[in-house]
């Protein structure tokens, strides 16, 4: 399989299971130390927000839920990519608390499924247009590397506090 992961660097040598089950509690830390008064502040010229960048991750719960199910219901299914900087179009004055909430409702429900689905699908075939085929293990890598991408983003922010 191609397996092609964009975000394999920044794994950390953790499971995915485990990086997605903390994902949460480290986003919610993240936006006590940085704040309400900063929420809304991009760190620089076209770069999203801390509150922009929760929405996205909750939109993306939404699409990584909906991509779990389908891997695990079709058979070699294909991932249908999306233009993440046009779903952000409506992310300008996001609530953080709100999108979180989503964000950890979908990803305890989610890893529910996950752990269900392991370690029995774990090398079931999936292929994103963009990516080539990978595994059902490494579509959750994926996820889990793109959420340690914005969880670093997240903590630079925050140690600017």
């Amino acid at each position: 399989m191609s397996q092609f992961n964009p975000y394999a660097k920044f794994m950390d040598g953790r499971t995915s299971e485990a990086i997605l089950a903390e994902s949460g509690a480290t986003l919610a830390l993240l936006l006590t130390q940085i704040g309400p008064a900063r929420v809304h502040l991009a760190p620089a010229p076209g770069k999203w927000s801390p509150a922009e960048i929760i929405a996205h991750l909750a939109d993306c719960e939404i699409a990584f839920a909906f991509r779990i199910r389908q891997a695990l219901a079709e058979e070699n299914h294909v991932i249908q990519p999306f233009d993440q900087d046009k779903w952000a179009a409506h992310y300008q004055d996001a609530n953080a608390e709100e999108a979180l909430a989503l964000f950890l409702s979908l990803r305890n429900w989610n890893l529910k499924l996950i752990h269900k689905a392991l370690p029995a699908n774990a090398n079931r075939a999936v292929t994103h247009p963009e990516r080539g085929t990978m595994s059902f293990t490494g579509m959750l890598e994926s996820f889990a590397g793109h959420d340690l991408n914005h969880i670093a983003q997240l903590k630079a922010m925050a140690a600017t506090a």
